[in-house]
């Protein structure tokens, strides 16, 4: 998969290049060079799986049995969707709320580079929130508690390290990244000034998403929807709003509107991963496998 993404990122630079600038579609382009990246990486995910021997016994054609137990499935399916969901529209609502303020449009600008920052840093947090899942399902179902909460400590040391990193460098880089987006002199000052409040959000953001895999690990993802629920919209959301349009700090306002609902998100994962106890999860693991397992057997 790695391998998949890093061909369609170098293929991606030439498409976009060839459509934004050689075609002449501009912003146009972009979009269409995304959409046919992505294309290009299902294909090559599809032909491995159709032909790697290492997919030999996943993959045996379509079949009714893919539908077993489906139920289950749902049911953590559509949780983490709106979990996922509800943390990515928030983010994007504030890019929206910006076109309300004055000056609309270096506040929009601001936001959208703002946004398109965190996104790529945020890659490198789904990332561990996706290792620290599998690792921590994994060893629950394996009847192992100790090592799952081995793998959370570890994990959490290397996002807390990530995010301090991450952080320094967005400070450091500060008076030079807008410049990356824009010639204008506004717009890279405000950028600046944004700098050190992205750094606070992106260290934040780092670690509720390896708390957050680590509940996705042992099936909370129900728990984990309404978190983000009350996180982002309960808490996010209205505090940009007042800081924003009452208190007329403007797009930084939202920002730290979002920074809100992000503590909040961290100190209830926090206490729900203290409050943990492994051993019974591995258990309730344990009982969980058997249950499919016999199922499948008088299937």
């Amino acid at each position: 998969m790695m391998l998949s993404s890093g061909v369609t990122a170098l293929l991606h630079i030439i498409v976009c290049w060839g459509l934004v600038f050689k075609s002449g579609l501009g912003s146009k382009g972009a979009a269409l060079a995304i959409t046919i990246s992505n294309w290009i990486n299902v294909v090559l995910l599809a032909i491995y799986v159709k032909y790697s021997p290492a997919c030999a016994k996943t993959w045996t054609g379509f079949s009714k049995e893919a539908l077993h137990d489906i139920s289950s499935f749902v049911k953590l399916a559509v949780p983490s969707a709106i979990m996922i969901c509800l943390e990515y529209w928030s983010f994007e609502m504030v890019v929206l709320l910006s076109g309300l303020l004055p000056n609309p449009k270096l506040e929009a600008s601001v936001l959208s580079i703002s946004l398109n920052t965190c996104w790529m840093v945020y890659m490198i947090s789904v990332g561990l929130g996706g290792a620290i899942s599998t690792r921590v399902s994994n060893e629950l179902g394996a009847g192992r508690p100790q090592g799952a909460h081995l793998a959370l400590c570890v994990m959490i040391i290397i996002a807390l390290s990530e995010g301090a990193v991450v952080g320094i460098t967005t400070i450091l880089v500060r008076q030079v990244w807008g410049k990356l987006y824009s010639n204008e002199e506004e717009v890279i000052r405000y950028v600046a000034n944004m700098m050190p409040v992205l750094a606070l959000s992106d260290f934040l953001d780092g670690f509720q998403c390896v708390l957050s895999g680590a509940a996705r690990g042992c099936g909370w993802q129900n728990l984990c929807a309404f978190i983000n629920l009350g996180a982002y919209y309960v808490v996010a959301i209205p505090s940009a709003v007042l800081l924003a349009f009452i208190f007329h700090v403007g797009g930084m306002g939202l920002w730290m509107g979002i920074i809100c609902g992000l503590i909040v998100q961290v100190v209830a994962l926090v206490t729900v991963n203290a409050c943990t106890d492994w051993d019974r999860e591995a258990a309730k693991a344990i009982s969980r496998v058997r249950e499919t397992s016999i199922d499948s057997h008088e299937t």
